[in-house]
């Protein structure tokens, strides 16, 4: 079984991916396209999964 914890941050590191891949499309700016990569593919769930636990 995947606990929860790897279930949440497997969701936002595909989430990020896709986001980082769609934002291409729009800008050509590489640190925002890493901001979003980075913040919803680590920070976002790194933040969610601590919560839980605590």
């Amino acid at each position: 079984m995947v606990s929860k914890d790897t279930r949440i941050t497997l969701l936002f590191v595909v989430l990020g991916t896709a986001l980082w891949l769609i934002s291409g499309q729009f800008t050509n700016t590489a640190w925002i396209r890493w901001a979003i990569l980075i913040g919803v593919g680590v920070i976002i769930p790194t933040i969610l999964t601590e919560r839980a636990n605590s």
